[in-house]
């Protein structure tokens, strides 16, 4: 009897080779088009306003690149934990917030970042304001598509759908704005840093943050098991220097890339990385164009707010690097040959980037922060609030799964291989 030989399976080379053969072919107009925009504005930057944003204004296209190749999602991860049990991407978190608070501690403890600037935590009063605003920014994560640096990244790609979440986010941190003043007069205990608890200091409070990262990431393991949920599908992941600029990264690597970014951050300008006040900016200075007085708002009479508006938007440090974030996703996206425009969007699918873009917005500023400014820097600057926060935004993330077929999308189902 004849027996048939199975051909041999191609090693890990052969299938690296054979992805980076069939991947799209660079579109060079529109990386030379991102580079010549980006090297003009941040000359611009610079000269208007300085070495600082310009070196922030480089960090913001870093990672633009690194969003875009690892793909590091928190809408994402919150949602297959919840739907599926799936706690992948949760781990990834955990891994990049400990790295940061690791990278942080020092930095924080020595209190002065690079050229003298003081280096300070990110805290915030535990309150009303967080307690909600992270819950409605969890709902809009879910019907929106994406979080804060999400939105960035993907509008960088060409993403038309999340141009709209973007505008509604916008919208919403105006909004955040304007009523900042009655959120804030409601009763709050005033921030906690663990590194200020005694005898705790900068060591304790790493440990304990430690401490709650492995129970984490433990308990992922332990929900899995619970659950019927399938194998993650892996990035596929090609040696050479083809996969580092045209394909998928593992989401460890951006999870390590993005704690040494913030870490970056922190160091050039005294504070973590943030996405969501350059929004307020924004839109308060549109309205500001057409005659709205939003200047006589209680947000932006707060002196150090006020100031961060007289600066400008390609001064201010949340704004130069969302503008880089943005072309660093483009440039990336088109040397992957991935960028591509969306031009009809469904009805539903539309209001639910609006709705969804709203809610984040206003939740970010009533809560101090956004997945980024709150959760992933507020932990890691070892504030009890970035907590409260991820746990809130978890709590957010569950209503609004059940709100996503209202608008035409679809909840990941057990028996889906997530990744």
């Amino acid at each position: 009897m004849a027996t048939t030989v199975e051909p041999p399976r191609p090693t890990r080379s052969a299938r690296s080779a054979a992805e980076a053969d069939t991947a799209p072919p660079p579109q060079v107009p529109v990386v030379l088009g991102g580079a010549v925009v980006a090297l003009a504005l941040g000359g611009f930057i610079v000269l208007r306003s300085g070495t600082v944003p310009g070196v922030l204004f480089a960090i913001g296209l870093a990672l633009g690149f690194v969003l875009f190749h690892s793909r590091f999602g928190f809408t994402s991860a919150w949602r297959q934990l919840v739907s599926v049990r799936q706690g992948a991407g949760l781990r990834a978190h955990m891994l990049m917030i400990g790295v940061a608070a690791t990278l942080f501690a020092p930095i924080l403890a020595v209190g002065v970042a690079w050229q003298g600037v003081p280096a300070t935590p990110t805290l915030a009063p535990i309150g009303f304001g967080v307690v909600v605003g992270a819950f409605l920014f969890g709902v809009g994560m879910q019907l929106g598509g994406s979080c804060a640096s999400g939105t960035l990244f993907a509008v960088g790609s060409g993403q038309t759908a999340v141009l709209i979440t973007l505008g509604g986010f916008i919208v919403g941190s105006v909004l955040g704005a304007y009523t900042f003043g009655f959120w804030t007069g409601l009763p709050a205990a005033e921030p906690v840093s663990l590194a200020q608890i005694q005898p705790f200091g900068y060591t304790g409070a790493w440990v304990i943050t430690m401490a709650a990262v492995g129970a984490i990431v433990g308990a992922t393991y332990v929900v899995a098991r619970r659950g019927s949920v399938p194998p993650v599908d892996r990035a596929p992941v090609a040696t050479g220097l083809a996969r580092a600029v045209r394909g998928s990264w593992p989401l460890w690597v951006g999870a390590l890339l993005l704690a040494g970014l913030n870490a970056l951050t922190l160091w050039v300008s005294g504070g973590a990385w943030g996405v969501t006040f350059a929004f307020s900016l924004w839109g308060s200075k549109i309205l500001d164009a057409v005659g709205v007085d939003v200047l006589s708002w209680g947000f932006w009479q707060d002196p150090m707010n006020l100031a961060k508006y007289q600066a400008g938007i390609f001064a201010e440090k949340t704004s130069v690097m969302d503008f880089g974030i943005i072309l660093g996703a483009l440039i990336a996206s088109a040397m992957a040959g991935a960028f591509v425009v969306h031009k009809r969007i469904p009805g539903r699918l539309a209001l639910g980037a609006v709705v969804g873009g709203i809610m984040m917005g206003y939740g970010a500023r009533i809560a101090f922060g956004c997945n980024i400014g709150a959760y992933f820097g507020g932990i890691a600057s070892f504030s009890l609030h970035g907590w409260l926060w991820g746990l809130m935004a978890l709590g957010g993330t569950a209503a609004g799964l059940a709100l996503r077929p209202l608008f035409g999308l679809s909840n990941p189902k057990p028996t889906d291989s997530v990744c």
